[in-house]
């Protein structure tokens, strides 16, 4: 930044020298843009899960080989979107095509807010292109879907504050002897935020009711948790779309003319061999803003 201000100051004084400078300026320019991008990208990502790994599924729609090819290029786009971003990206299932293409694929993609961009790309793309396998050269169009899933981790924490409980003593009742029956040394434990309630009566100490109890209670916390995960995976799935034509996101055209458009916030380039190659950002930015509009 200081180059960039001393070039000001010498076009200032001395023009030709300054210019000379500014030149030089440009590729610290373009890096400072780039970083003010995603600056602004992740200032869109808002959600919990948005900060997590993401794991996406590439599945050609009806077609045969003419769609399993199109998969085909839409794991490369991707491939190279993870690339130019330095995010990690693995394989993790591919399943080739009998002729070419792929029968579908799942890339695990590591990086700072993979989720939060990719969920984007969730969705029907299309292809319109002059068939290589069509012996006549006919234009054909060609369908697969994209899917993203938030990574989540295997092991999950409950976390209980002890601000968060109301413990309550009572006398067992049943089996256990006089000595149960006459002290409360039974033990209710109810997690306050959730209403779920734990008890134990067995034990004739109070102290053991409790760590019983505690023990329940976090088993059920667990249940609850895993639960919510789950209801939350399926409404995201809920959002998958039929892999046929309106109910494209996005559409790849390379004859009779060459654009990419997204028909969800019409934002639309004609490099659309730049974007195939992963130049994807500015179509995840249109799509995170038109989001935060709504």
């Amino acid at each position: 930044m200081r180059d960039l201000q001393a070039a000001v100051e010498l076009i200032q004084e001395d023009a030709e020298l300054g210019e000379e400078l500014l030149k030089e300026s440009i590729p610290q320019l373009r890096e400072v843009e780039r970083s003010l991008d995603s600056i602004e990208l992740e200032s869109l990502l808002g959600d919990e899960a948005d900060l997590r790994n993401a794991i996406i599924s590439i599945n050609p729609g009806a077609g045969g080989t003419e769609s399993q090819d199109w998969a085909q290029m839409l794991l490369r786009m991707y491939l190279r979107w993870a690339e130019r971003r330095g995010f990690t990206a693995e394989i993790l299932d591919h399943q080739y095509g009998e002729e070419a293409g792929i029968k579908g694929a799942t890339v695990a993609v590591e990086g700072p807010y993979a989720y939060g961009y990719l969920k984007a790309e969730s969705g029907v793309h299309r292809l319109v292109r002059i068939s290589p396998y069509d012996a006549s050269s006919r234009r054909h169009t060609s369908f697969a879907s994209v899917f993203a899933y938030p990574e989540v981790e295997d092991d999950i924490e409950v976390d209980i504050d002890d601000k968060d409980l109301r413990i309550d003593t009572y006398r067992s009742s049943g089996a256990g002897g006089q000595h149960v029956n006459v002290t409360d040394s039974a033990v209710r434990i109810t997690h306050i935020p959730t209403g779920v309630v734990a008890s134990c009566q067995n034990e004739r100490s109070q102290h053991k009711n409790k760590a019983t109890a505690m023990r329940i209670l976090r088993a059920r916390l667990y249940e609850r948790i895993k639960r919510e995960k789950a209801e939350e995976m399926k409404k995201v799935q809920g959002q998958k779309k039929e892999i046929a034509w309106g109910s494209q996101i996005r559409s790849y055209v390379l004859q009779p003319y060459r654009m990419a458009k997204d028909h969800r916030t019409g934002y639309e380039v004609g490099n659309v061999d730049a974007v195939l190659d992963g130049d994807l950002d500015d179509f995840i930015q249109a799509y995170l803003m038109g989001r935060r509009d709504e």
